[in-house]
């Protein structure tokens, strides 16, 4: 019987032994392609790899052309396949993970290039050019060697602008292009403050006008005059052409109507743009009729506290109101910097409330800088790097303080900051034991979602001081709940700007030119704006659910940190990690 007995044992073992062995095999050779991909990744985009601090990459820049981009989404048409071919039933739940948020990002890459994104560089905020400005922010200037980089980055910009325009050109062969009216004189500021009369004018001469004592003299004099000639041989004209280029040919030849459905192929490529931005299987009629319930459901909270706050007049005479009275606006920029920094703080001390797990890297709060301010919206987030010892950055827009709304700064606060967007990035930056694409890894839903749903949080946590703050929070729950509306009308329905217009400034409290910005950027972007109401309203419905499904055991603070544990993925992803979360309180709580 022993015997027996010890054979059994033997068998199980070996079973275990066997299984545990097919297991590895599985998520080695998984983790085998999530290698393969960031390394590829890393190669094809220096700007990632240095804000990541690979100090190896600095002093390149992407190549751009046509054949670049159909040979990437060639390369990750092959990780698909390999992808396919390994058993996910018999990975673990986090690799599981891992595998379907991987899956989803090669699955839309692919498809941007089908669709031939790439021939429209530039949105209404910028383009190519402004992300190069992004770029030099991420480059470290610390020694010589760094400096060098820095000269090697400014003469490669010819070449990036020159593909830049050819894929341009051929977008206006296609009929795929930036809408002209987008194209304002205030489109060309970012690009005018690049063309100067000296190189040492520059905005790209600063990092030369700050270099470290720790390289010697007769060197730094050196590098300063080869940064100036770098700036005018490769910078200025760069950026000349591009003016140019945009005036004489691409103004010109680009289509009227602001939606995306007036280009060939338009109307396919904004149904699948909604199911990415979304990461669902909506329709854009199916997001047109949330949008529509959403907008009649806050409008009544809205009314509640126009009538609670005994306002004699009508809807629209009420958001005049706040559009006009100076109390509700800063006097000068430093006051809404001062207002700004406030409610970030203020937020800061509520966190371990809400949050079990919370982030090592801070942020600042600076202004938008002045070159991008005019077409840029109200605020933004920026993200930092421990690695490169980078905070992130709370970003406020100064210019036209009358468009800047105070009423508003606690929701756009807590949306940008804390418990919002560096909160999240921050947290899944922090990840440890996960690929590294996971780290770097943002999908508008949950990440936008997120930011939204931190609005709704600030109530609970008591950040709205006034009613007219309650009330501002609601203008921008109503101005993404508009967004689902008037996205889809402009590029699925057939609206025009300035019904897009009326839509958002008849139903929101934002001032005349943030409205003019949002609607300019929904253009220029389809489809991103959906994300953010569609996916804060997926984390409420969560929400919803796990606390009637646990009742008195459910615990916020677990909740949130289960939301935040996995960093950006799609919205079944995240459904799924709470329906888990829930089984698993209620094992425990048995």
């Amino acid at each position: 019987m022993t015997y027996f007995r010890w054979i059994i044992l033997a068998i199980c073992f070996a079973v275990v032994a066997a299984v545990a062995q097919t297991t590895d095999a599985v998520k080695n050779e998984l983790f085998s392609i999530f290698d393969d991909e960031w390394q590829f990744r890393l190669q094809e985009n220096p700007d990632l790899a240095v804000s990541m601090g690979k100090a190896e990459y600095a002093g390149k820049l992407p190549a751009v052309s046509a054949a670049d981009e159909l040979r990437r989404a060639e390369f990750d048409r092959g990780l698909l396949q390999r992808l396919a071919a390994v058993d996910r039933e018999k990975l673990s739940e986090t690799d599981r993970v891992n595998y379907d948020v991987f899956k989803f990002i090669l699955e839309n890459r692919v498809a941007e290039v089908e669709h031939e994104s790439y021939l429209t560089p530039i949105s209404s905020e910028g383009g190519f050019y402004t992300s190069f400005l992004f770029m030099i922010g991420d480059l470290p200037f610390e020694n010589a060697k760094d400096y060098q980089n820095y000269l090697s980055m400014l003469a490669a910009f010819t070449d990036y602008t020159n593909q830049h325009i050819e894929l341009m050109r051929e977008g206006l062969r296609k009929g795929k292009t930036l809408p002209k009216m987008l194209m304002s004189p205030d489109f060309f500021t970012a690009i005018d403050a690049q063309i100067v009369a000296k190189p040492g004018e520059s905005p790209l001469f600063d990092p030369f006008e700050k270099m470290p004592e720790t390289i010697a003299a007769d060197q730094r004099k050196q590098l300063v005059e080869l940064g100036k000639a770098a700036i005018a041989k490769h910078i200025i004209p760069s950026f000349k052409k591009i003016k140019q280029f945009l005036e004489t040919e691409y103004i010109p030849g680009a289509k009227a109507e602001p939606g995306v459905s007036a280009e060939p192929g338009g109307k396919d490529f904004y149904a699948y743009r909604v199911r990415f931005f979304t990461t669902t299987n909506m329709t854009p009629d199916e997001v047109f009729e949330i949008g529509q319930k959403e907008v009649a459901r806050i409008r009544a909270e809205m009314e509640k506290i126009i009538a609670d706050l005994k306002f004699e007049g009508s809807f629209a005479e009420f958001l005049n109101f706040l559009r006009t009275d100076p109390q509700f606006y800063a006097k000068t920029p430093r006051e809404l910097m001062m207002e700004a920094s406030y409610f970030a703080k203020k937020a800061d001390g509520k966190l371990p409330e809400f949050f079990g797990v919370l982030p090592r890297n801070s942020y600042g709060v600076e202004p938008v800088p002045a070159d991008i301010a005019p077409k840029y919206t109200g605020g933004r987030y920026v993200g930092g790097s421990l690695e490169n010892g980078r905070a992130g950055l709370y970003w406020v827009n100064t210019f036209k303080l009358e468009s800047r709304p105070l009423y508003v700064l606690p929701a756009l606060t807590l949306h940008e900051s804390v418990p919002g967007h560096h909160l999240q990035i921050s947290l899944a930056q922090e990840m440890e034991n996960v690929p590294n694409f996971r780290k770097s890894n943002y999908l508008s839903a949950y990440g936008e979602g997120w930011a939204l749903y931190t609005e709704y949080l600030g109530e609970e946590m008591g950040i709205y001081e006034t009613p007219y703050q309650l009330f501002g929070k609601l203008t921008y729950e109503m101005w993404r709940a508009c967004r689902l509306v008037v996205d889809v009308g402009i590029h699925a329905k057939g609206w025009s700007r300035d019904a897009a217009v009326e839509f958002m400034a008849s139903n929101t409290a934002l001032s005349l030119h943030e409205v003019n910005t949002e609607i300019d950027r929904y253009i220029g972007w389809p489809a991103q704006a959906l994300s953010y109401k569609i996916g804060e309203l997926k984390i409420r419905e969560l929400r919803k659910t796990a606390e009637a499904a646990l009742g008195e055991q459910f615990d916020l603070r677990k909740f949130h940190d289960v939301i935040l544990s996995q960093g950006a993925v799609p919205l079944f992803v995240l459904e799924d990690m709470v329906k888990r979360y829930i089984a698993l309180e209620k094992m425990t709580g048995e």
